[in-house]
């Protein structure tokens, strides 16, 4: 998150505005934790197949590759997207 998106934290007190950024960090955290374990989840549940040996098959190697670049492919567009949803709502809420 964005933590220019809260408004002006400058008119809050500095115990409030630690706190405030404390919070925006650890939602950060959250976040990114979040992200990386759905990735984990979902291109291990759709590539692997077998635990026959203890490294991955070549094919199922590609398939974690393209399934993990696909994944954030589109996380990343979806946050484009929403960050130019938020812009023009911003516009429009200061006319």
């Amino acid at each position: 998150m964005d933590k220019s998106m809260l408004g002006d934290m400058g008119t809050l007190p500095p115990e409030d505005q630690a706190r405030m950024s404390t919070v925006i960090d650890q939602l950060q955290i959250r976040d990114s934790l979040r992200t990386y374990n759905t990735l984990v989840e979902k291109c291990f549940t759709d590539c692997v197949d077998t635990f026959w040996r203890k490294t991955l098959h070549k094919h199922e190697e590609a398939c974690v590759k393209r399934c993990a670049e696909k994944f954030m492919k589109h996380s990343m567009r979806a946050g484009l997207r929403f960050a130019e949803l938020n812009q023009g709502a911003a516009a429009t809420s200061d006319k």
